[in-house]
């Protein structure tokens, strides 16, 4: 019976995909002549792996900017793009960049390729990520014309050489998935890359470096014995095809994590017998009888991933130093085999203390590179994390209230920054200059000698695991509270009740007290940016902004002419001291500085006025921030945001209410429940304000 697709042909569906260009590209057979004809079009097909990983990261495109006077590259391999940014890492340019300047070294061959790279850092600072989006960049880049490579098979059709393929045996894949080129005989080798690079414009060159595999090898050998030595017939029972790197298929991508010591041996790096085939072949010598399928095997022409590799049993570690060092692994009972791969590896700090420690491994001491992947501790990164994961597309019937992920973050970023030296500096203060913002009377200066004093920034605090899991924990409370909203205070205070927990932090009271007092900074820190808001949301009333600019204009300019201004009866009147000092307060003009600040508005005014300008308050932002903050003043009392919407509120008030909560929607992002806790909550701290003024 016929499977009903409904609407969706699905067979024109195969059949317009077999038929397509880019099937036929990825699934190319041929023989080995025509990939050395390939070859000679083009040579970065015979990349090895250091080669295609740099390549991969690099064509993706970069950008350079200055921090701290510190020249620093952006890679966007790094954003991953093409998946909606899922994995792409914030804040770690400088290690990145550092990452890919030794991917650099072993692409030019200069001694990085025999290293193993080791990524060291705390907890959740994005270690894994880092190896996952080179293990799936590396599995999507195979799959395009830039980043096509090729293997091989041997072919017994006729099936006249059973003897050497095994009973029954007409396709006997490169168990290694070797580059098609070892095939070629050593003596030949040089002659071959010097056809092949003839006439190549590119800095690229051909080189064949490597052996084959003891399978292929002993296949070769035989067939040459029974052909007496012609290479040509040889060839014959050669088929290249085009190679996929698949995770998934254990094809030129490998994993490999510790687990118990009493299920985990070495033949998992570098294979094992197959004792059915022992039987077939009669020794357990034969290579036949090998399976070559450990890690190392597999992930040939590709990447390799160890897992805390630290915490592997030393005997797994014997292995990497000949696969980093020689670019060989051992097999049981078989001659080194060559492989071409990327090893990396990636550690958390105690692990690699141990490893310093340990003076029986300085020979894998010796032949790693580290890059050390810190906690960020540049405030606006990290908040782009957190963003990532909660937007609002994936949450269901919960919005996230404007600041709460920012000031999560900021708490997250302050756990991680050291305590600064200098007295007239808080720690608040260090993560906005790390930041980017300035802060009167530091430098640039400044901001490197901070850096550079605080040694273990980065290594220490709070990781973004733990901020994420808190802030899940508030969106399911306020989804079980239908209360459709999640506000910082409940982020904070989730951050805060979890510490008592926290594993990082047994027995160590006074770090979680510290963490504590961070807690209560930040929410000072948010009381002080909703107060703002809410001074916006008042005072934004364009007719009476410009109402009392005009005014303030006024008496301005009376005052510096010695002029005298038209008061509300129509009689003469000095300038309004009294006023100007309101406004002028607000941005901290004292009281001996008032008559140059004047003169100097008056001078631009002036300015104005000749080129046929008209002032606009909105243009000087010092003034502009000046009239919110005096029109807050005078309309706080009007409005009654103390009384927090009472029942005995007159209608005119509950309008001015309105209007404000709707402002501080559509200004400032809020939603309806939101907006009311903001309003509540600032209104509780002017209260607060007020009965101290009383005092």
């Amino acid at each position: 019976m016929a499977a009903d697709w409904g609407s969706i042909n699905f067979q024109t569906m195969l059949k317009d995909w077999v038929s397509s260009k880019e099937y036929r590209d990825l699934n190319w057979v041929g023989s080995f002549s025509d990939y050395v004809n390939l070859v000679k079009k083009h040579p970065k097909v015979t990349r090895n792996a250091f080669q295609r990983l740099y390549d991969l990261i690099t064509e993706k495109g970069q950008e350079e900017y200055v921090d701290v006077k510190k020249h620093v590259v952006h890679y966007k391999f790094f954003d991953d793009e093409e998946a909606g940014g899922r994995d792409a890492v914030f804040g770690l340019d400088i290690s990145l960049m550092k990452l890919v300047n030794v991917l650099r070294a072993a692409a030019q061959g200069y001694g990085a390729e025999k290293r193993v790279i080791l990524l060291h850092g705390p907890v959740g600072s994005a270690k894994s990520t880092v190896c996952r989006m080179i293990k799936k960049g590396v599995e999507a880049y195979s799959r395009t014309d830039q980043g096509a490579l090729y293997t091989f098979e041997w072919v017994d059709e006729a099936g006249d050489h059973e003897d050497i393929f095994g009973k029954g045996v007409r396709v006997y894949p490169s168990p290694m998935h070797e580059e098609p080129l070892l095939l070629v005989p050593e003596e030949m080798r040089a002659k071959m890359c010097e056809e092949l690079n003839r006439g190549v414009r590119d800095d690229f060159r051909v080189q064949i470096v490597g052996e084959l595999c003891p399978p292929s090898r002993y296949i070769m050998r035989r067939l040459l014995e029974k052909y007496n030595g012609n290479y040509e017939r040889v060839f014959n029972h050669v088929r290249v095809k085009r190679m996929i790197l698949s995770e998934a298929d254990r094809i030129g991508i490998g994993t490999f994590q510790p687990k118990d010591e009493k299920n985990q041996d070495s033949t998992e790096l570098t294979g094992d017998l197959n004792y059915r085939k022992i039987a077939e072949y009669g020794s357990d010598s034969d290579p036949r009888a090998f399976n070559f399928d450990g890690e190392f095997n597999i992930a040939n022409r590709g990447v390799i991933e160890f897992v805390e590799v630290l915490k592997l049993d030393v005997a797994f570690l014997y292995d990497l130093l000949g696969a980093s060092q020689e670019h060989r692994v051992k097999p049981k009972k078989f001659a080194q085999t060559h492989i071409d791969e990327v090893i990396i590896g990636h550690t958390n700090e105690p692990e690699f203390r141990r490893l310093q420690d340990n003076e029986f491994m300085e020979a894998l001491r010796d032949r790693t590179v580290r890059i050390d992947i810190p906690y960020i501790t540049k405030w606006h990164q990290e908040i782009k994390i957190y963003k990532k994961d909660f937007n609002s597309k994936r949450l269901r019937g919960v919005s996230i209230a404007p600041h709460t992920i920012e000031m999560a973050a900021m708490w997250a970023v302050l756990t991680r920054i050291e305590k600064p030296k200098k007295a007239n500096l808080s720690r608040v203060q260090k993560l906005k200059l790390y930041d980017g913002k300035a802060i009167p009377n530091f430098t640039e200066d400044n901001v490197k000698e901070l850096r550079k004093e605080a040694k273990r920034e980065g290594l220490d605090g709070i990781s973004p695991r733990y901020i994420q899991d808190k802030i899940s924990n508030s969106i399911v409370m306020a989804q079980q509270m239908s209360r459709g909203s999640v506000s910082p205070f409940m982020v904070l205070n989730e951050l805060d009740s979890g510490l008592k927990n926290n594993p990082l932090m047994a027995n160590n009271e006074d770090v979680r007290n510290d963490y504590r007092e961070l807690i209560a900074i930040v929410k000072q820190e948010y009381e002080e940016i909703i107060k703002g808001e809410v001074q916006r949301a008042v005072s934004n009333d364009e007719g009476a902004l410009e109402r009392l600019c005009s005014n303030y204009i006024e008496n301005l300019r009376a005052f510096t002419q010695g002029d005298k201004v038209k008061g509300g009866s129509g009689a003469s009147e000095e300038p309004d001291e009294r006023l100007m000092r309101a406004i002028e307060e607000k941005i901290e003009i004292p009281e001996s500085r008032k008559d140059d600040f004047r003169r100097e508005i008056m001078n631009y005014l002036n300015a104005l006025t000749l080129e046929g300008k008209k002032f606009d308050y909105k243009t000087n932002e010092r003034l502009h921030r000046a009239f919110e903050r005096k029109l807050f003043e005078d309309q706080r009392d009007t409005i009654k945001l103390t009384s927090r919407g009472s029942s005995s509120d007159s209608k005119d008030t509950k309008e001015k209410i309105d209007l404000v909560r709707s402002r501080l929607i559509k200004e400032f992002g809020y939603d309806e429940v939101s907006a009311h806790d903001v309003l509540e909550h600032v209104a509780g701290i002017f209260a607060r304000g007020d009965v101290k003024e009383k005092k």
